[in-house]
């Protein structure tokens, strides 16, 4: 059992080496300061705050005890292989442990990939929630349809994830699909996980809206921002706001409500427009627009900020043919590949159905 021992305590050390790095004795004080905080008689008393802490404190924990689960099933599998050696037993019985003792190291192995998956997270927004916009681009209504695949495929993903989503906004096609959607995506490492999908994707199939059949691309753009915190968040002046009220509509132009409830605020200085339609109170579309259009803002000037110091540095960026990060080919050899990185996989109904998750290790991986 000498060798199995090794293989256990170097991956005990690889795990205490990623633990470490994802400071998790820290995570575990923070955690239980929040507990006490959350115990308050009148925690309750502002809401907002309340359900922001009690978040933060279920995601601690969560991690917390996901590392001391794995280092209590790694420390009772060093003790059953410690005692295999101690113990006299035949040589059957021996397979059969040295068995039971590789099926358990290689399930424990597999575990730390994935948690050493979750050590990718290091951008400071990347364990917050995200805002995810789809806009169908040039191509017609085979682009509208387009944009409503990518929106089902990322609820779908959402679902995969047990992610909350919530429909904010949608402008559906005259004939079929969506003309554009804003989503919001709640969940651990929610904007990690999605600022891979932010880009072009283009599709490439047999249309299925002409009777010929013929190759039709389609474009569709995804923008991903994070839920940024209240004290981070941009100044926006009243005087550089546009606000206009509407009837929201489903699909075909329908009303869905009868009264002026939709809202849609532009930042005129920008350009930049955030538009929610979903709830009956004008006051709470108001709100959860402004709340789109500050978190969009506040990136459109990180991005500014970060094209300011490449060009200060004086990096170059490669031109390449397209814009597009991504491409799905639904004809002949159907495949989907990531520009940025080459991954590919010819799954392609699989990467439909929101089985995202390759894409976005390939990326968070090359960063």
């Amino acid at each position: 059992m000498d060798g199995a021992l090794k293989k256990i305590e170097e991956l005990r050390q690889r795990s205490l080496e990623l633990r470490e790095l994802l400071d998790i004795d820290r995570k575990e004080v923070r955690a239980r300061e929040l507990r006490l905080t959350m115990s308050s008689p009148d925690f309750w008393d502002n809401q907002e705050a309340a359900i922001k802490i009690s978040q933060e404190a279920e995601n601690l924990f969560a991690e917390s005890k996901t590392w001391n689960d794995f280092g209590e099933e790694l420390k009772d599998l060093t003790e059953i292989c410690a005692l295999a050696d101690r113990e006299e037993k035949g040589d059957g019985e021996l397979d059969e442990l040295g068995n039971d003792i590789e099926k358990k190291y290689q399930e424990l192995l597999k575990r730390l990939e994935n948690l050493e998956f979750y050590a990718l997270f290091g951008g400071k927004y990347d364990r917050d929630n995200a805002f995810l916009s789809i806009h169908s681009g040039t191509g017609g209504v085979d682009a509208q349809d387009w944009a409503e695949m990518l929106e089902r495929m990322y609820l779908r993903f959402a679902e995969k994830k047990n992610f909350k989503a919530e429909i904010l906004d949608i402008v559906y096609g005259n004939e079929a699909g969506i003309k554009s959607a804003e989503i919001k995506i709640s969940g651990p490492q929610a904007y990690g996980y999605l600022k891979s999908e932010n880009g072009v994707h283009r599709l490439l199939r047999n249309s299925p809206f002409n009777a010929d059949g013929l190759r039709q691309t389609s474009f569709a753009l995804v923008e991903v921002v994070p839920e940024i915190k209240e004290e981070e968040a941009p100044e926006i002046k009243e005087e550089d706001l546009r606000i206009d009220v509407y009837r929201s509509s489903g699909p075909g132009g329908q009303s869905v409500n009868t009264t002026d409830s939709a809202v849609r605020i532009t930042h005129i200085p920008t350009g930049l427009v955030a538009a929610c339609q979903t709830e009956r109170s004008q006051h709470q579309n108001k709100e959860n627009a402004f709340k789109i259009l500050r978190n969009k803002l506040f990136k459109k000037l990180m991005e500014e900020k970060e094209e300011e110091e490449r060009k200060l540095k004086g990096e170059v960026q490669k031109a390449e043919w397209g814009k597009q990060i991504r491409s799905y080919f639904l004809y002949g050899n159907r495949l989907v590949k990531d520009h940025r990185t080459d991954y590919e996989t010819s799954d392609v109904d699989s990467v439909l159905d929101g089985d995202l998750e390759a894409f976005m290790s390939a990326y968070l991986r090359m960063k």
